[in-house]
């Protein structure tokens, strides 16, 4: 029985940020207008093809990503699935385009800092360059 537990903690320590807090998530943007604050509801339309008042252009991880699983779970409310197949369907009818996946949070971070009007969600203990503004987080 010490064997399996030993094991579970080795293989799984996700699990274990979990419980600890670790799982919070900021979304930043590259703006000129550093008071921009979003709710839930115009992150979740960003990141998923619905309008805002603002003229932001969002990035997303990879799937496998676990940032992205705890934005999915937290601000999408959907399983990777569902929003795979919503992207499928919007692309097939030609009406959004899913977000540009860029592969990793550091290679998200530059390409935030390097591209006015970009939006994307980062780790909240991610240092952020002055050019970069929170927009909202997650907890």
């Amino acid at each position: 029985m010490r064997l399996i537990y030993v094991l579970f903690i080795l293989f799984c320590p996700s699990i274990f940020t979990l419980a600890n807090g670790a799982d919070a998530i900021i979304v930043v943007a590259n703006t000129q207008d550093k008071s921009i604050q979003l709710n839930r509801q115009q992150v979740r339309n960003l990141f998923m093809g619905g309008a805002l008042p603002y003229d932001l252009r969002a990035v997303a991880l990879p799937p496998e990503n676990q940032t992205r699983v705890l934005f999915n779970t937290k601000v999408v409310g959907l399983t990777e699935s569902r929003i795979q197949s919503y992207w499928a369907q919007m692309r097939f009818t030609g009406r959004k385009k899913a977000p540009k996946e860029i592969e990793s949070e550091q290679l998200v971070l530059e390409y935030l800092k390097n591209n006015q009007g970009a939006i994307g969600y980062l780790p909240a203990g991610i240092t952020l360059p002055k050019e970069l503004t929170v927009v909202y987080q997650i907890h």
